[in-house]
């Protein structure tokens, strides 16, 4: 999975884009992503920049679960 590290127990990329506005639109596809999928990411928003951190809570770590839900999240870019 490129862009992807394992990173204090989870799935992590930071993801560049174009503006301010972008960076909110693609959070916002995540966030239904993630209600859909009833597994919810870390996210941080700075300016153009985006963080996202997949990680299992009941397992303290990254799941198969969160390899497939990273593999989503770049389905949305």
């Amino acid at each position: 999975m490129d862009g992807w590290a394992e990173n204090g127990g989870a799935l992590e990329r930071e993801l560049g884009f174009a503006s301010f506005s972008h960076a909110i639109e693609f959070v916002n596809r995540l966030a239904e992503l993630a209600e859909r999928e009833n597994h919810h990411p870390e996210i941080r928003v700075s300016g153009s920049r985006v963080t996202v951190r997949w990680w299992t809570h009941t397992t303290g770590g990254v799941s198969d679960s969160d390899h497939r839900l990273a593999r989503l999240t770049d389905a949305l870019l």
